[in-house]
């Protein structure tokens, strides 16, 4: 009987997730109410908080339930010393990329975290949880990055924080990219080529494609023209005092 009670309970929590995942999506975290969560899930609301405390630890299970196993393959393991190595780091990645590609849930929280959730009020709190992440994500590769330097894998002059860094944005731009318009490439094929093209570069010691910036350069950039996006390129406009 106990047995029964239990089952019985972990189906009313898929229920509630479920219900949550599905009216987050279609009307954003902020206008869907506990209340509406419980009778699209066909319970009472104080079945709700049986269940989950708040909004925040409800919408937090939800993620949890899609992205945990993607972030056990990026994130450091508790405990572990020995940082991935490089060929780790790629294949935790195109992990990634294959299951937002392949799992109609992730691709649906994705989405929800990335446009239909806004960080305030009571949702705040998940902000440090999304900043927390980030920072662990950017020290797993960088601890990759100078352990293949010490292998002799990475050129010893090598920026391993700013690498690190281009990492995690050259991932997260794409999957943003692939969730507004997911018709627009293939992310699988897109992400694999690009982790491929990025991890190349880190061991190029060729002369650069173009010179650096001079600060005097960067200077006029700053006050003399704006870069602005237009259907045919880059217009470079001169701002009016």
């Amino acid at each position: 009987m106990v047995r029964k009670t239990k089952q019985e309970a972990l189906e009313t929590r898929h229920r509630l997730l479920d219900a949550a995942e599905q009216l987050f999506h279609e009307r954003g975290v902020s206008r869907t109410s506990l209340q509406d969560i419980a009778t699209a899930a066909g319970v009472t609301r104080g079945a709700v908080y049986w269940h989950f405390e708040d909004k925040v630890e409800l919408f937090t299970a939800m993620m949890d339930r899609a992205t945990m196993p993607l972030e056990e393959g990026l994130l450091p393991r508790e405990g572990a010393d020995v940082p991935p190595t490089l060929s780790d780091l790629r294949w935790g990645l195109l992990n990634v990329f294959h299951t937002c590609s392949h799992s109609e849930r992730t691709r649906r929280v994705f989405e929800i975290a990335m446009k239909k959730v806004e960080f305030s009020g009571e949702m705040q709190a998940l902000h440090a949880r999304k900043l927390a992440n980030h920072r662990a994500w950017r020290s797993q590769n960088e601890a990759c990055f100078q352990a293949a330097q010490k292998a002799g894998q990475l050129p010893a002059t090598m920026d391993t924080a700013a690498a690190a860094i281009a990492l995690v944005a050259l991932v997260d731009g794409l999957i943003h990219q692939w969730i507004m318009d997911p018709s627009a490439f293939d992310l699988m094929a897109m992400g694999e080529a690009a982790i491929e093209v990025f991890m190349n570069s880190l061991i190029q010691d060729g002369a650069p494609l173009l010179p650096p910036v001079s600060p005097e350069e960067r200077a006029r950039l700053g006050t003399q023209a704006i870069c602005r996006p237009t259907d045919s390129g880059l217009n470079i406009a001169t701002p009016k005092d």
